[in-house]
């Protein structure tokens, strides 16, 4: 009874008893509008809950600290009239710091977020700073349908700083002004070849043997738009034969995209065979209305100013890109190093907290 009318006294220094059962009444009337509707729309519609709830909760100023005996207390009324429906103090505060993160973004993020599941969003706000990151994540998880367990992976990988690196490719110089944005698009600077679980050197051969046995992943890492044709794709000119390591085809420019396999360092040469294999696809494969054929060179490694006058004298639209088999040593490093921060982060604002209290 003692602390009833304790917590009670702690809620009076923010809000009334009469403001207080207005906010809870109020949130009982929008929990049970929006569940006649959650069977046809579950996760829209709770997302949605969830924003008119942190708004509320932020619009009242309740902030951690002197606001816990609120949280508290409404997340217990709410639990015992809508159990099982995720109203715990802490996903309380989670609400909150969602309306608080995105109500001041950017439109198109709102509009991502809001048919995003709710743990996909938590990691958008747990994990990353800034708007553009989240803008990227939540963009490439809506349009490649990324599960939580994805975008982690794609969040640790450092996704967003890959796309950043340079890309390099002759798009500019080689295809129509139309099409030059799109190209650029689906290439990509880098490739994270992690979920192979290499563990050891491979040949060329075996690399593209683990990659058809993961296709379905390897798809998800190349892009929005592809689709797989075949793999030592047969070529044919004057009763000779020629093999393209993976074919597929992108959607989104409408063209063939060969890509060929190195296990080691980009050499020159890789462009002119490159060149040969599209002039061959542009001839013989490609169907009337499709754009010109796209080759990707995946090396290991590369040298930014040898892969620059390489491609100065290719005529056909190629790429050349790095691709990682495991997280490199020193990105695992800086993660941990993060984990680390964010936990004494975490625990100083818990310390604070319990100081406010006891001051209170």
């Amino acid at each position: 009874m003692i602390d009833k009318e304790h917590s009670k006294t702690k809620i009076s220094r923010i809000l009334n008893e009469e403001e207080y059962h207005t906010l809870l009444n109020q949130l009982y009337a929008d929990i049970k509008n929006t569940r006649i509707s959650m069977a046809r729309r579950m996760n829209s519609t709770v997302i949605q809950l969830y924003w008119n709830i942190g708004k509320q909760l932020s619009e009242r100023r309740i902030e951690e600290g002197y606001g816990s005996a609120v949280i508290k207390r409404l997340s217990s009324d709410l639990k015992t009239e809508f159990p099982n429906m995720g109203f715990s103090p802490r996903n309380l505060w989670n609400m909150k710091q969602f309306y608080d993160t995105f109500s001041s973004t950017d439109q198109k993020l709102q509009q991502l977020v809001a048919v995003l599941p709710w743990g996909h969003n938590l990691l958008l706000m747990n994990r990353l700073s800034s708007q553009e990151e989240m803008m990227y994540y939540a963009k490439e998880a809506v349009t490649l349908g990324w599960s939580r367990n994805v975008l982690l992976n794609y969040i640790k990988a450092d996704a967003f700083g890959q796309k950043k690196l340079v890309k390099l490719h002759n798009f500019v110089e080689v295809m129509p002004n139309d099409l030059q944005n799109q190209a650029e698009e689906i290439l990509k600077s880098r490739y994270n070849l992690a979920f192979l679980e290499v563990d050891r050197p491979l040949k060329e051969l075996e690399l593209e043997k683990l990659l058809m046995e993961k296709i379905r992943f390897f798809i998800l890492e190349l892009g929005n738009g592809f689709s797989f044709i075949g793999n030592q794709y047969r070529l044919e000119l004057n009763r000779k034969e020629y093999f393209v390591d993976m074919l597929f085809f992108n959607r989104c420019v409408k063209s063939l995209v060969a890509i060929e396999l190195k296990i080691g360092e980009f050499k020159p040469e890789y462009v002119s065979k490159m060149g040969f294999y599209l002039s061959l696809l542009d001839k013989n494969v490609r169907l009337e209305g499709e754009n010109p054929s796209i080759g990707i060179i995946l090396c290991a490694d590369k040298d930014n100013d040898e892969v620059e006058i390489a491609l100065q004298t290719a005529s056909a639209p190629i790429g050349v890109a790095e691709y990682l088999l495991d997280f490199p040593e020193q990105e695992i490093k800086e993660l941990i190093k993060s984990e680390i921060k964010n936990e004494q982060e975490l625990s100083h604002k818990s310390r604070s907290a319990k100081s406010v209290c006891t001051k209170a």
